[in-house]
């Protein structure tokens, strides 16, 4: 099947950034046949898409969430200590895969409604995770968490390397899906489990590997105290600092660090909106993109920072490296839209696939409107996009070459169900708070 999108607003997200005025989109099956100017060819059956001048850009990625913790969003958020008084017991006693399912399919409609086409994700009963990712036709690099602090799905970090085989097993070849092993964090697996996850990746060389790394300060005491190190150090010497490792937060890094990050090819998963929202500080970006880090803009998940859309996160991403620099000149806004498309492509290794609009690549792409009076005059499409347009611009979104969305209608989720199914987890959440804090 041909279609072919016209007067347009083409963002390619190449090399360059180039912004093409009436430029076209020509996809054939589920991939780029051409990106041009002026006058569309002629094709004979195509679709013909006039976009009326909106913008048509590569679709986004978030190579950073945990989706099924959107059921999480918004609960406890005054209170200081709700890790211990909601989260963990409201995992521990609800998250099973029913519920994860619903949390997953809310995550998938709000990605797509934003423009989302990749999405990393780590958190537990993955398999599940990727059989919604699966049907709600969004690419998914989707990692099995193993952790030792009693999560809901494995009691032994032996149950948790078995789920991830039952992911791999399943999800191995699949064309949107990509089965990966997901360390928690280096403080809450430990040197030994970390040594078994590197050697278990170099037998699985086709499997990514991503952890939470330097994000707190409870980590680099814990990172000092146990082992004299800096949590970088001790992911280097548990042989895990690899290329292609996808490191979320990277907040409390030095340049010695970055100087090992870049060594070992790794590569970064920003999350400036939740990290601002803890107080847990700046990461320094600008650094680790002078250094070659591949660093993508990611939402966390729904718990932390609430929303799932990247629009959200583009203007927090901005100011955080220019209040650094106390100047208006770092991180342009075209960088930010690059970090969002072709970097955070790379970040999960899919960048000979897709983060931006060239021939022979994937037909993941979005539609943005730019109708808004919010969003005029525009006199530099980039800035609009981050400080300016909200989720609820994008019209269109195909992955692929399937339309997941037209004119804000998601075509591979039911909407009524979607919501009817979290709603109804989260009235659980509720009775538990409630006997938690009738308890005292």
């Amino acid at each position: 099947m041909s279609i072919l999108i016209t007067n347009a607003t083409v963002l390619p997200c190449t090399e360059d950034m180039p912004v093409v005025d009436k430029g076209w989109v020509h996809v054939e099956g589920e991939v780029i046949k051409a990106v041009g100017v002026g006058e569309a060819p002629a094709i004979v059956g195509a679709e013909i898409v006039d976009a009326g001048g909106d913008v048509v850009m590569s679709g986004m990625v978030n190579p950073h969430c945990h989706m099924a913790m959107t059921l999480f969003r918004g609960l406890g958020e005054d209170v200081d200590d709700r890790l211990y008084r909601y989260i963990l017991p409201l995992e521990r006693k609800f998250v099973r895969p029913e519920a994860v399912r619903a949390g997953t399919a809310l995550a998938a409609l709000e990605l797509i409604e934003g423009g989302v086409t990749t999405v990393a994700d780590m958190y537990y009963f993955e398999t599940e995770v990727a059989r919604v990712v699966a049907n709600a036709g969004i690419r998914g690099v989707l990692g099995q968490t193993i952790a030792d602090f009693d999560p809901p799905d494995h009691k032994s970090v032996d149950e948790g390397f078995a789920l991830t085989e039952q992911l791999v097993a399943e999800f191995a070849g699949h064309d949107r899906v990509i089965p990966s092993i997901a360390p928690h964090a280096p403080y809450s697996t430990g040197m030994t489990t970390m040594e078994r996850i590197a050697r278990w990746a170099d037998d699985h060389p086709d499997v990514p590997v991503q952890m939470h790394l330097a994000e707190s300060d409870a980590e680099m005491a814990w990172a000092e105290k146990t082992h004299g190190m800096r949590p970088i150090e001790v992911v280097e010497k548990a042989g895990l600092l690899r290329r292609g490792l996808i490191c979320a937060h990277c907040l409390h890094v030095d340049e010695t660090d970055i100087e090992r990050m870049a060594h070992a090819k790794v590569c970064v998963a920003h999350n400036a909106r939740s990290n601002g929202k803890a107080g847990r500080g700046i990461a320094p970006v600008e650094a680790m993109r002078k250094a070659g880090i591949p660093v993508g803009i990611s939402t966390d998940g729904a718990m932390s920072g609430n929303t799932l859309d990247l629009f959200s996160q583009f203007a927090p991403v901005s100011m955080f490296q220019k209040l650094l620099g106390h100047s208006r000149k770092p991180m342009a806004s075209v960088d930010v839209v690059r970090m969002a498309t072709r970097d955070g492509a790379k970040v999960l290794g899919l960048d000979a696939k897709v983060g931006s609009l060239e021939p022979g690549k994937q037909a993941d792409l979005i539609r943005v409107s730019l109708a808004s009076p919010r969003q005029q005059p525009v006199y530099d499409i980039y800035s609009t996009l981050v400080f300016a347009t909200l989720p609820t611009d994008v019209c269109d979104v195909m992955v692929g070459g399937d339309w997941l969305m037209r004119g804000r209608e998601v075509l591979s989720l039911e909407r009524k169900k979607v919501l009817r199914d979290a709603l109804q987890v989260a009235h659980s959440f509720k009775a538990e708070m409630a006997r938690i804090d009738a308890a005292g």
